[in-house]
C-alpha cells in the first residue's frame, strides 16, 4: 500500500489511495468494464487484509474507473471451471465457490468501516460485493441487478444472504427471482443505498465527506460498532447485549474515551489515537 497517486503491485486490476485516514480502494481494469476475475477475488483478501492491520487507516472507500463500476463474474474464466460434470470436478467447484465466498467476506470482515462508491453497473458480484459493504452511495446513472438468476446461476457469494438483510424480505425476493435491473432511485427507495449524488465527482466528494465524518470518532469505538452490528445480525439480541457488555467492559476507559471528556471540557477538537 502507497501513499496517494501509488500503486499496488497488480496495475491491471486495482489501484489504493490513500488521503489522510482515508483508503481508497479503486478498480482499475474500465477496459474490462471491472470484471471481476480470479485474481479480482483473490486481490479483496489481500487488500482488505493490509487495510484491516494498517493502524493509519480509518476508512476505505471501494470505487471504480471507467463506465461500470463493475459488471460481475468475468464469465470466461468461469467458463473453465465448469468441467465435465464429474463428481471429482463438482467437488472442485464447490472448494471454489468456497474460496470466492471468503474472498468477498474479506470486505465484511475488515474492522474498518467500508463505503461503495457506485456508479454505472453494479451486478451480479457487485452486489455480493456491495452488500458486504457497511455504506453504499450511488451516482444518479447507477444500475443494480441479481443477474445470475437470468444466467441460470443461484447467486453463490453472498448476495442471498446479505441484501435481505439490508432491504427486507419483500423486495429482495422480488429482484433475487426476477435478475430484473433496478435504478439508483429504487435502490434508494429499498434502502440499499443511502444517498444519490448527481454525478461521480459529487458521489466521491460526497463519499469523501462521510468516510472523514466517519474516521473523526475514536477509531476503536467505531470498530466496536461494526463488530456489534455483525454480531447482531448473525446471533441475535439477547446474545449481543451480553457480547457488548463484555467488549465496554474490557474497553472502557480507554484513552480515547478520556480524550473526548477533556476536549468537551476544554471546548477544543478532540485528538484520537486508538488507544
Amino acid at each position: 500500500m502507497t501513499k496517494k497517486g501509488g500503486k499496488m503491485a497488480d496495475k491491471a486490476l486495482f489501484r489504493v489511495e490513500k488521503d489522510g485516514h482515508l483508503a481508497w480502494l479503486i478498480f482499475d481494469r474500465p477496459e474490462k468494464r471491472n470484471t471481476m476475475s480470479f485474481k479480482f477475488f483473490a486481490g479483496l483478501t489481500e487488500h482488505f487484509e493490509q487495510f484491516d492491520a494498517d493502524p493509519e487507516v480509518r476508512v476505505v472507500i471501494v470505487r471504480a474507473e471507467g463506465k461500470s463500476f463493475t459488471v460481475g463474474l468475468d464469465l470466461t474464466e468461469a467458463a473453465a471451471m465448469l468441467g465435465n460434470g464429474s463428481a471429482s470436478q463438482r467437488e472442485d467447484m464447490k472448494r471454489w465457490i468456497k474460496r470466492l465466498q471468503d474472498n468477498i467476506s474479506a470486505v465484511e470482515r475488515c474492522r474498518k468501516p467500508v463505503i461503495a462508491a457506485i456508479h454505472g453497473h453494479c451486478v451480479g458480484g457487485g452486489i455480493d460485493l456491495t452488500s458486504a459493504c457497511d455504506i453504499r452511495l450511488a451516482s444518479r446513472d447507477a444500475i443494480f441487478s441479481i443477474r445470475e438468476t437470468r444466467i441460470g446461476i443461484i447467486a453463490d457469494v453472498g448476495t442471498l444472504q446479505r441484501f435481505p438483510t439490508i432491504v427486507g424480505q419483500g423486495l429482495f425476493r422480488e429482484l433475487a427471482l426476477t435478475g430484473r435491473d433496478f435504478t439508483a432511485e429504487e435502490a434508494f427507495r429499498i434502502g440499499f443505498v443511502n444517498r444519490i449524488y448527481d454525478d461521480r465527482e459529487t458521489l466521491y466528494d460526497g463519499a469523501r465527506a462521510l468516510a472523514e465524518e466517519i474516521a473523526a470518532n475514536p477509531p476503536l469505538a467505531v470498530q466496536g460498532v461494526k463488530e456489534v452490528i455483525h454480531y447482531t445480525r448473525d446471533n441475535g439480541i439477547f446474545p449481543s447485549l451480553d457480547y457488548v457488555a463484555q467488549k465496554n467492559a474490557a474497553a472502557v476507559p480507554s484513552d480515547d474515551m478520556m480524550e473526548a471528556v477533556t476536549a468537551f471540557l476544554e471546548k477544543r477538537p478532540p485528538h484520537f489515537t486508538g488507544k
